[in-house]
């Protein structure tokens, strides 16, 4: 951590005002309860308004950086600890009004608790060290802290408990007892809080306990003579189920160099992920990265994944030039075509695009109300419910199945799509959905993830558009070498799916009803067909993707 030296002052007189004040909570439990207690209450304000200069410092501080600058963590995590701090302040203000309360401080075995407080004023004592020298293993030491108070606790927490269910004569004093003993009980998380804000400004991402392990435990076989000590993590992405991203960047200066990702969250999430690649590799060897390190704690894991080079599909679409957008896209066509052909089955598969569409119904309508629209009458013309044209769809597509099914990424948006120009080499990421399924899915979810990009600019607008399109395109042609009669019909399908399905990512209204609107004229549009012209039915993709 790299705080200026006034934050760091305060911050030192923060920690031995913390500590006077456990002091003087100790000696409640054993004596002079009133003249301890009125101390600890008459310094109420002080360590709050250290906190204040802390925060007013740190805010001041970061009105000068730049974004992205490496300062930011260290002076939002000393916000943090300050924060952390003036808690154990407040829990011992409360502490000594509850002790007050005790008429026979003998029911609750008092002398346990100044152990207790002794191992918080220890962490206490350590914080100014970790913070100016950057020190996570002091760091970690602080955090191991709360593990031991949280064993006193349980313990202390089981005897009350007992004692009540025995209809003690001391009730009063045993139900204050269990208040004090979740008192000191946070104090201990509120130094677990402060040892993971110093080890996350350390590495310049948030951490938690495990998280930290986790990444200590995977990166180790990449340390080498050469790189031990020099490997440093960088977040790059949260996902919205709650992984989070990080690159693992070996060197320093000019010469770091990013030589793998670290994936940290839920452990099924990650498991469906490591099968998914393993999978890739048996089917399609060569698309997805190699799997580095696995490892799992808890209900969490992280995954170490090799780091491919190059650019996400959505970057080169943003900001690449034409041509090598265009190379991007042929490449992308050429490979999916490769892979829908080598992979595919035999098998007809029915994607259920509206039974898709409906499980998400709920966090739709959550997000966005209006589109929970009923029965409407417009000048005579009567429309039914959504939830009706809904029902009518999903009739409707039973009827049609894809004609074969083939290996597919599963969620195929343009971030999860790598593109190293220098070797006209397409690779997928984060695959944890992948299946034997209907093409049409990914194509259907790749040219959704194009348009709901929210980008203004009119130019590259068009230029999104015009990849979609194209992209449609390229599909239609395999579709028509497979003899897949029923392409176009399923792709409608798909994409009104995937349109109101994207909806619950976006609370731009007018984006929204945007996707709304084509969701509910696709499908629409669909059961407006009749039988005799289903075989003739084609996407008005130029009508949906335009500016």
């Amino acid at each position: 951590m790299k705080i200026p030296k006034n934050i760091r002052d305060n911050l030192r007189f923060l920690c031995i005002e913390i500590d006077s004040l456990l002091e003087s909570l100790e000696a409640c439990f054993l004596e002079e309860v009133a003249v301890q207690g009125r101390r600890i209450l008459d310094r109420g304000g002080y360590a709050y308004n250290l906190k204040v200069r802390i925060h007013n410092a740190s805010l001041q501080q970061l009105s000068r950086l730049q974004k992205g600058d490496a300062n930011t963590m260290s002076l939002r995590g000393a916000e943090f600890i300050a924060t952390d701090l003036e808690r154990i302040a407040e829990l011992c203000r409360e502490s000594a009004k509850q002790i007050s309360y005790l008429d026979d401080r003998s029911e609750i075995f008092s002398e346990r608790y100044p152990p207790m407080l002794a191992l918080i004023r220890e962490g206490i004592g350590m914080i100014g060290v970790a913070v100016n020298d950057s020190d996570s293993r002091q760091a970690l030491k602080i955090g191991q802290l709360e593990s031991q108070i949280d064993r006193t606790y349980h313990r202390l927490y089981k005897r009350y408990i007992t004692a009540l269910k025995t209809k003690s004569k001391h009730t009063e004093s045993l139900v204050t007892a269990l208040f004090l003993a979740h008192n000191v009980e946070q104090m201990g998380d509120a130094l677990r809080n402060i040892s993971e804000t110093i080890i996350s400004a350390n590495i310049g991402q948030p951490v938690n306990f495990e998280r930290y392990h986790a990444l200590q435990e995977s990166v180790e076989h990449l340390e080498t003579d050469v790189l031990r000590g020099q490997l440093t993590v960088l977040p790059i992405a949260e996902t919205r189920s709650g992984s989070a991203i990080s690159g693992v960047h070996a060197g320093v200066g000019s010469e770091r160099e990013t030589i793998a990702i670290f994936k940290e969250g839920q452990k099924s999430k990650l498991k469906e992920e490591r099968q998914g690649v393993k999978s890739w590799h048996e089917i399609y060897p060569g698309l997805a990265p190699r799997i580095l390190s696995y490892k799992k704690r808890g209900q969490s894991a992280a995954l170490l994944i090799e780091h491919l080079p190059g650019l996400t599909f959505e970057q080169i679409l943003l900001s690449g030039n034409r041509h090598q957008l265009a190379h991007c896209l042929e490449r992308l066509s050429e490979t999916l075509q490769s892979v829908w052909t080598q992979t595919r089955n035999e098998k007809p598969v029915a994607a259920g695009f509206i039974a898709q569409t409906g499980k998400r119904l709920s966090e739709i309508y959550k997000i966005h109300p209006e589109f929970r629209i009923g029965r409407t009458d417009i000048c005579g013309h009567k429309r039914p419910a959504f939830s009706e044209i809904l029902q009518k769809a999903e009739a409707y597509e039973a009827q049609f199945c894809a004609p074969f099914s083939v290996y597919i990424h599963g969620d195929f948006n343009v971030d999860n799509i790598i593109y190293d120009p220098a070797e006209n080499r397409i690779n997928f990421i984060d695959l944890h959905r992948s299946r034997y399924m209907d093409y049409v899915q990914d194509v259907s979810v790749f040219m959704v993830s194009n348009y709901r990009l929210q980008i203004l600019d009119h130019e590259v607008r068009q230029r999104i558009m015009a990849v979609a399109r194209d992209f449609c395109e390229s599909a239609r042609r395999f579709a028509a070498a497979q003899g897949d009669e029923s392409f176009e019909i399923r792709l409608a399908l798909g994409l009104a799916r995937s349109f109101i399905t994207s909806t619950r990512f976006t609370l731009d209204k007018s984006q929204a009803r945007r996707m709304f609107l084509r969701s509910c004229y696709l499908i629409e549009k669909i059961l407006n067909t009749p039988a005799s012209e289903q075989s003739s039915f084609k996407v008005p993709i130029r009508e949906i993707f335009v500016v």
